[in-house]
């Protein structure tokens, strides 16, 4: 009998067992189902049809109100907008999906960040002439000849001598056909055509550009989120304790003269500090992707790219938590890997940005909460403009070629300091220069005629027409780099006119070597100009006025004059490479001017 009542309750038991496995499995099943097919199970119950993103005439990403709509049945697998949680569900299996992915991230970068330290110092950014024919700003693709290498600091990577007055002329036919063949170039970007008409000039001052900045702030230039999430409230907070911050009048590691509002910059740069966090994406193949160039006129989208990547205190494995999001492909690389030399097109360029997003906004949900807004990237060839203006117009967009002109949107976009490093394992090599008694040269300047704007230069100043100015077409390799160094440390004045784009790496050199920078490149928009006032340091002349240069320079009173200089050697900091980050250092700027236009568009 006892026999019979054990066997009758191990039976109960496993019955019990049983039942209880089988009830797990279906909650498992129900939730599993629910996580992962709650956002179709919603849009088939909208008459099968989803929202997808889609681009206007601008290239600029429509927000969902206007979307199209696509049958479900032929639907692809890009632009697709995924839905928010819904009920606030947490999606718990993408969740996992990334924790499981991402815990060898860390350990595969900084060996790459070893790898990147111990590159040869070989030159890799002398390209040939076909590769710099295709223009960054749309102009037309169809020039008769090649066009000289892009703007160098010293020429020492150029083989072409472009100063003969024939060339002149022909470069300068040449840029006058480009021009009137497509007269796109000259429209600004929607967000800045709504906010301030164009001056009769043509030419944005340095204070018209602050206003510009200004109302862009106010007006919130950005897409609303698709949902909400955590991030948007301490972005809130951040604002709200930056338009309030307490005011200083002085720092100990700050000159309030270099700044539009220090106390803004101090508490907005300690806010960054505190709490800013950013999702690196680990997709992409390289080199485009992940492979930085750490050498030449593009090392700063290499080295930014690098130090952030290998950051403890910015990076997060986890995306919920990010206030931004990197786009980790190189501009330079961009071009290097796949332009078709002799196509004169960018078509291929642009078509691997766009399969880039489609991959990202299909495995990730994060691109489409704000359409791109909250992810930026830093790029410094001077074609980035054109190739992120149509895809990647939504972001914020760290551009070496910062012109107005073509499309750079104040409170969204940043301009990238273009620096030249020619040795990566010692960027701060030759750093600092002479003091003012000890600077006989009024002005200098030396670099290819590229450009229409350079060929007058050198016309009116060049050669030994004035021994005050000295203004040189080219300097060859070698010893040369080392004079053309001597020149920036020994001159007062150091010009940085604008070549075929209005950026040039002259503009970080001239700080580099205490020289106070003429910057000549009309709607020019300076780095980190959310923070610095460039005119406490830096002479800015009209493109027009260049007949005038010499007269401009030495109105400028001597005691303005070493103001100025002992500026350039203050705000020098703010534009220095270390190999580990320093605070407010160039890296900290760059990642700072992209953190303060993400808080005011919230």
């Amino acid at each position: 009998m006892r026999q019979k009542l054990q066997v009758l309750r191990r039976v109960e038991a496993t019955r019990l067992l049983l039942f209880a496995g089988l009830v797990f499995i279906l909650i498992v099943g129900f939730q599993y189902v629910n996580v992962q097919y709650s956002s179709v199970v919603f849009l088939l119950s909208a008459e099968d049809k989803i929202p997808i993103s889609r681009n206007d005439n601008n290239g600029t990403l429509l927000p969902s109100s206007e979307s199209e709509t696509l049958s479900v049945k032929s639907m692809s697998s890009s632009n697709i907008y995924h839905a928010p949680e819904v009920d606030g569900r947490e999606d718990v299996l993408e969740r996992k999906r990334i924790v499981s992915d991402e815990g060898h991230i860390l350990d595969s970068e900084m060996k790459d960040l070893q790898d990147t330290f111990m590159e040869d110092d070989t030159d890799n950014d002398n390209e040939s002439p076909d590769f710099e024919t295709r223009r960054s700003s749309n102009k037309s693709l169809s020039s008769p000849s090649a066009l000289p290498p892009e703007d160098l600091p010293t020429d020492i990577e150029s083989t072409e001598d472009a100063s003969t007055n024939s060339d002149y002329e022909r470069k300068e036919k040449l840029e006058i056909l480009e021009n009137e063949s497509d007269h796109s170039v000259d429209k600004l970007a929607p967000e800045v055509e709504k906010l301030v008409q164009v001056p009769n000039s043509g030419v944005f001052s340095i204070s018209q550009m602050m206003s510009l900045l200004n109302q862009s702030h106010n007006s919130h230039v950005s897409r609303k989120p698709r949902w909400s999430s955590p991030v948007d409230r301490e972005l809130l907070y951040a604002r709200n304790q930056i338009e309030n911050s307490p005011i200083i009048e002085n720092d100990p590691l700050l000159h309030a003269s270099l700044y539009w509002n220090l106390s803004m910059f101090k508490r907005s740069y300690e806010l960054m500090e505190k709490m800013l966090k950013v999702y690196v994406y680990r997709e992409g193949k390289r080199p485009i992707m992940h492979k930085p160039v750490l050498k030449g006129i593009y090392a700063s989208e290499g080295w930014f790219m690098k130090l952030l990547k290998s950051s403890k205190t910015f990076i997060t494995k986890d995306p919920h938590k990010a206030h931004l999001f990197y786009l980790p492909f190189s501009s330079k690389m961009l071009e290097k890997t796949l332009y078709v030399p002799g196509s004169h097109s960018d078509k291929n360029l642009v078509e691997f940005l766009k399969n880039y997003l489609d991959m990202i906004s299909t495995k990730y949900r994060y691109w489409n909460r704000t359409e791109g807004s909250d992810h930026f990237l830093a790029a410094c060839h001077d074609w980035a403009p054109s190739e992120t203006r149509r895809y990647m117009g939504n972001c914020i967009r760290a551009l070496c070629n910062s012109d107005v002109t073509e499309g750079f949107v104040f409170g969204k976009d940043v301009a990238l300091p273009e620096t030249t490093i020619l040795f990566p394992r010692r960027p701060l090599r030759a750093v600092g220069g002479k003091p003012p008694t000890q600077r006989p040269i009024l002005a200098f300047f030396a670099g290819g005629m590229h450009g229409y704007f350079r060929p007058l230069l050198v016309k009116r100043w060049g050669g030994s027409k004035d021994p005050d100015m000295k203004i040189f077409s080219q300097m060859s390799k070698g010893k040369d780099m080392k004079r053309y160094i001597q020149y920036m440390k020994s001159s007062k004045y150091c010009i940085c006119p604008r070549g075929y784009e209005v950026n040039s790496p002259r503009v970080v050199e001239a700080i580099f070597y205490e020289c106070v920078p003429v910057i000549i490149s009309d709607n020019f928009v300076p780095p980190f100009f959310e923070a610095l006032n460039w005119e406490s340091f830096a002479v800015f002349v009209m493109e027009k006025d260049v007949g005038d240069l010499k007269r401009i320079l030495q109105s400028i009173p001597d005691e303005k004059y070493r103001k100025m200089q002992m500026r350039v050697k203050m705000v020098q900091k703010h534009f220095l490479w270390h190999a580990k980050p320093e605070k407010y250092d160039i890296f900290h700027m760059i990642l700072h001017s992209v953190w303060f236009n993400r808080v005011f568009q919230s």
